[in-house]
């Protein structure tokens, strides 16, 4: 499991290979990742926006922004969390994301919030020693 607070709102990530939707001979890996967030916070906040930064192994970077996560756009109040679960496919047997929330709080303000990054590992990874 990965996690960063920021602003009293921790994020966790738990990301899970999904070898049976995957066809490494055709060189499509999928993954699932399972994201809680919780307001550790005493303000009520509501998730806007995303911003993930996904890297393959060959360093390929893309980038996905959009509104709120799986349709959704919670809202947080103090002690309340949300979690979902989607998922990433990648042309390599690894990569790497992370990414932020934008958030906006009762008056108005916004702010992100750091979502750690995690590594997408398969089985069919060559590992090498360094």
């Amino acid at each position: 499991m990965y996690t960063a607070t920021t602003n009293d709102i921790t994020v966790q990530v738990e990301p899970q290979f999904l070898d049976e939707h995957s066809e490494p001979a055709e060189d499509h890996y999928l993954w699932a990742y399972t994201i809680r967030i919780e307001n550790g916070g005493e303000e009520t906040v509501q998730l806007l926006n995303r911003h993930w930064i996904i890297t393959d192994a060959r360093g390929q970077v893309e980038e996905v922004r959009g509104p709120g996560v799986v349709g959704e756009q919670p809202v947080l109040e103090p002690g309340e969390s949300f979690e979902y679960t989607s998922g990433c496919p990648l042309g390599t047997p690894s990569g790497v994301m992370y990414g932020s929330y934008e958030m906006t709080g009762r008056a108005g303000e916004r702010f992100d919030i750091e979502i750690p990054a995690f590594s997408l590992d398969s089985p069919f990874q060559q590992r090498q020693v360094n």
